[in-house]
């Protein structure tokens, strides 16, 4: 049986992988095994990766395209499929893309609904 590695924000031990994530069930930080796997950085802060619908790596600036109509809260119509989303902006958190859309405005996307252009 291989070890897991500690968490890189509060060295625990106690860490478990999900899928492709690790996760640290004290601290709760949560960071990709794709990355944990690379040599490490030294760095205050853990390198994120984030990751398209495809599973290609997402950077900031990128231009991405919703693969699915979403429901917009307050809007009354939908995000539709094959809408193209220039600059996106990473950040943390469960919609892990910040950016604009013309004709919504400022919104936040999850990862999983969008694919690298």
């Amino acid at each position: 049986m291989t070890a897991l590695p500690a968490c890189p924000k509060c060295n625990s031990e106690l860490t478990y992988q999900d899928g492709q994530m690790y996760i640290c069930p004290e601290c709760a930080h949560e960071w990709s095994a794709i990355s944990a796997a690379a040599e490490p950085i030294a760095s205050d802060e853990p390198e994120r990766v984030v990751l398209d619908a495809n599973g290609n790596v997402l950077n900031d600036g990128d231009t991405v395209i919703v693969v699915k109509d979403l429901n917009v809260k307050g809007a009354s119509s939908a995000l539709k499929a094959g809408t193209k989303v220039k600059g996106i902006r990473l950040v943390e958190g469960d919609h892990n893309i910040d950016c604009k859309i013309e004709g919504f405005g400022g919104m936040k996307l999850k990862s999983e609904f969008v694919k690298k252009a």
